[in-house]
């Protein structure tokens, strides 16, 4: 397949770039695959269209401001540093701009709202991704400093820079699990009150995690969907989660994943198990891509994504790819709000 055959024109302006007013203000497109049709709701419509007895799956990994701001030392240079993964004790890998002139020993210092942290250029990489030591001088907490002067890692496609309103909007009500620099988008339009009229209709709910990376913005380079490789991510699913999955598959219940990132824990962990989910914690790479045989999702909900993305190819495979092409040009004409602070999508 030919990645240009995920490709789709989308004006600039329907990208959005606030969050609605409230979470669940959001429109729902809902995508019938049994139909091969669609009809709008929104996602306040979303515990009226699944069913008592369906489980939900939500993935609780919670973002943290993974941006910070600094300078070169002792020049006084600007540097941009975006932590991308913890390896171990103080090492890191993290994208750094200008990474041309951040070579093997270089210093950073990052400070601000009463915390510090200096930063040495351990390894270039590709991409201009470099492996770092992160640390502070009166060995303390990192995570504690990061937390302080660190920024939300608003997307790319977002062109501003981040506000205090995105601390709170651009992390999901049921975050729990430090370690992403991305949200898991599609949980972001879920609020108390909508997981609690879930609860009263009968749908059951469980969480799963998934820390996603850096690899939830990295472009596909290539020209064969095929060759395109996807970063690996962390994911854990507990005794309880698993159980649950477990219980309702084989009850003949739905299984609703919240998100692509959801999804690809679910099949990493049914294709670990020789189709059933248990309990896991491990890396997946897994591509999902038109062929792919979902053991365990059998609707998702998830926002609308960038043209010729790995993500656009994931639900492609479990709608099919004129379909979801169909519905996106449909959306783009209704003039939904796209990406991450965007509209959403129930395909059943």
């Amino acid at each position: 397949m030919d990645v240009s055959d995920f490709d789709f024109d989308l004006p600039p302006d329907l990208i959005a770039q606030f969050p609605a007013p409230s979470r669940d203000d959001a429109r729902l497109l809902v995508l019938d695959r049994s139909r091969g049709a669609w009809t709008h709701a929104g996602i306040r419509d979303l515990p009226g269209l699944l069913r008592p007895g369906d489980l939900v799956v939500l993935n609780d990994t919670r973002v943290f401001p993974a941006r910070l701001l600094g300078a070169r030392v002792p020049s006084g240079g600007a540097v941009e540093c975006l932590l991308t993964a913890h390896l171990e004790g103080e090492r890191w890998e993290a994208l750094v701009h200008p990474g041309q002139k951040l070579k093997p020993g270089a210093i950073v210092k990052f400070e601000g709202n009463g915390a510090g942290l200096l930063a040495e250029i351990l390894e270039r990489r590709f991409h201009g991704r470099r492996t770092i030591r992160l640390w502070r001088e009166d060995g303390g907490d990192v995570d504690e400093a990061v937390d302080r002067l660190g920024h939300v890692p608003l997307p790319p496609y977002i062109k501003r820079p981040d506000e205090p309103v995105d601390r709170e909007r651009y992390q999901t009500v049921f975050a729990r699990a430090r370690g992403s620099i991305a949200a898991p988008t599609a949980g972001l339009h879920f609020t108390a009150d909508l997981l609690a009229q879930m609860d009263s209709l009968g749908i059951e709910r469980t969480a799963v995690t998934l820390h996603v990376g850096y690899g939830t913005f990295k472009p596909v380079r290539v020209e064969r969907v095929e060759d395109h490789t996807v970063d690996a991510e962390w994911f854990a699913i507990g005794e309880d989660a698993a159980a649950a999955i477990r219980c309702a598959k084989r009850e003949g219940r739905r299984v609703v994943a919240v998100g692509t990132t959801t999804t690809r824990a679910l099949e990493s962990a049914a294709r670990a198990g020789d189709g059933a989910v248990v309990a896991t914690a491990q890396q997946t790479d897994l591509f999902i891509t038109p062929g792919f045989r979902c053991q365990v999702v059998d609707a998702l909900v998830t926002n609308f994504h960038l043209p010729r993305s790995s993500l656009l190819v994931l639900v492609s495979a479990l709608a099919g790819r004129d379909l979801v092409l169909a519905a996106y040009r449909a959306a783009v004409a209704e003039r939904y709000r796209f990406y991450s602070y965007g509209d959403a999508m129930l395909i059943l």
